[in-house]
């Protein structure tokens, strides 16, 4: 299989068949993949409408919270849950655009297996009230002045990465805002690609201009604190057989074969 694409929703019914239909416009017949929706305990019927299509596209597949643990919760659910070495994430809500899933995909099929690469969607026209705007834009200033991951959109939903890079990375709610610099901090790359961005058109949005702000204060003196903790990753010199000699001095450890 070649490509998981996870999908964190919460109460998002009527958004489920339009969203699948365009995902299968899209891929069918250009990629091996899967769908996994991860509902966040919903309280409309999303689950159903995802099972009700899970007839038609064996393809799909659900995954349900018993309540509401938060889109960080959701995705790493999926991630775990996938089958496929990379994973593609994009918003329930149908304002990414599945259509840009290749655009991504191409570029990481190019890219080296080391470092592992992070590819995030830059939504430059973004389709959103103008508060919703102005609460982005203070934020990815304040963001990237200090974690310094010059990211101009960590807040766009549609993002390619592998699933091992992502299983690597710490796991706290919220940590969805701060992949680029938690990737960064594993010693990854971060690629940021203009992607297409919609207006919504069924639906209510889920976060509101005043906690997106306060929460990702609180959230962004965490990242720091990860960033100044992190440890130097190990470089494996060699896989050590049964039958050889290690040499070791005060200074290095070296194998001897």
């Amino acid at each position: 299989m070649d490509l998981s694409v996870v999908i964190p929703v919460k109460d998002e019914a009527a958004n489920v068949a339009p969203l699948v239909a365009e995902l299968s416009a899209a891929l069918d017949d250009l990629l091996d993949y899967e769908i996994l929706y991860v509902d966040d305990g919903s309280e409309d019927g999303t689950a159903a409408e995802v099972a009700r299509l899970q007839a038609e596209a064996p393809h799909l597949r659900l995954l349900r919270h018993m309540r509401n643990y938060g889109q960080s919760a959701a995705i790493r659910s999926g991630v775990r849950a996938a089958r496929a070495a990379w994973i593609a994430t994009l918003d329930g809500d149908g304002q990414n655009d599945p259509a840009d899933i290749l655009k991504l995909w191409r570029i990481g099929l190019t890219a080296p297996e080391a470092p592992p690469l992070l590819i995030a969607g830059y939504r430059e026209s973004r389709r959103d009230s103008w508060r919703k705007r102005f609460a982005s834009q203070v934020a990815n200033r304040v963001r990237r002045r200090v974690l310094g991951d010059d990211t101009p959109d960590t807040g766009c939903g549609l993002k390619l990465f592998p699933r091992s890079l992502f299983l690597d990375l710490p796991y706290f709610d919220h940590m969805h805002r701060f992949l680029p610099a938690l990737v960064l901090r594993e010693g990854g790359i971060v690629r940021s690609i203009q992607v297409n961005h919609r207006p919504r058109r069924r639906g209510v949005s889920k976060y509101g201009v005043l906690d997106r702000l306060g929460v990702g204060v609180v959230d962004l003196f965490g990242v720091i604190w990860l960033k100044r903790r992190a440890a130097a990753r190990p470089h494996l010199l060699n896989e050590v057989s049964p039958d050889s000699k290690i040499a070791s001095t005060s200074a290095s450890t070296s194998v001897v074969r």
